[in-house]
């Protein structure tokens, strides 16, 4: 009786420490999964805002002539998937801009606060 007791007592305790162990386990897990998670999400923010920095470089301080309808249009999209009202904002005090002097102060804000979004 005592043997089958002194069994039964090490398999439980086997069972718990394998239980602790496994918990342990999946904790790091989590954590490193929720770490993993945050570095995905600011990596899909820089990637929106570098985009959307690219083609405003590429298409309105480069671009010769007027913007065409489509790429106004991709423009505003791009800002629109940023998600941030700020830049949003910025970006509508560009765009309703009515002098030279206006237009260069709002873009440079508008450059600044991307450029101030992107973390790495």
């Amino acid at each position: 009786m005592k043997k089958t007791n002194f069994l039964v007592l090490i398999s439980i305790l086997i069972l718990i420490t394998g239980n602790v162990y496994l918990g342990l386990q999946c904790f790091l897990y989590k954590s490193d999964l929720d770490r993993l998670q945050k570095d995905i999400a600011i990596q899909q923010i820089n990637g929106k805002g570098i985009f959307f920095t690219k083609f405003l470089v590429s298409k309105v301080l480069q671009g010769e002539g007027e913007i065409s309808f489509e790429d106004r249009l991709k423009l505003e999209n791009a800002v629109r998937d940023l998600n941030d009202p700020e830049i949003f904002a910025q970006w509508q005090k560009f765009t309703n801009s009515k002098t030279n002097q206006e237009t260069q102060q709002s873009i440079g804000t508008l450059f600044d606060m991307l450029l101030n979004k992107i973390s790495y």
